[in-house]
């Protein structure tokens, strides 16, 4: 019985580079499945927001559908049925007709 614990507990233990190689490969999942798509999608809210001009129809991240009338550094004033607002633009989520074709698909 004796001999049957300490067998057990060797095989438990295990290689010391069996635990690093499973921390490497779920650093990997984790980049591949978590950092890199969120890199992804931040980039192409910066392009999206650099690349606004005057005209285009917006959607805030509220939902408040509008077209842009104005542009500065920071803030963007969007006029949405007679009202004019004026947000930050990272509060500028998606272009109403990117968003309009995502819906249809």
């Amino acid at each position: 019985m004796n001999k049957s614990v300490i067998l057990l507990q060797e095989a438990a233990q295990g290689s010391p580079y069996q635990s690093l190689i499973m921390f490497g490969l779920i650093g990997i999942v984790f980049y591949f499945f978590m950092i890199r798509p969120q890199m992804k999608r931040t980039k192409e809210a910066k392009n999206f927001r650099e690349s606004l001009s005057q005209g285009d129809q917006v959607v805030t991240i509220g939902g408040i559908h509008g077209k842009v009338l104005e542009i500065s550094d920071t803030t963007v004033l969007i006029s949405s049925e007679g009202s004019k607002l004026r947000v930050e633009k990272s509060a500028l989520s998606a272009s109403a007709n990117d968003q309009l074709a995502a819906q249809r698909r």
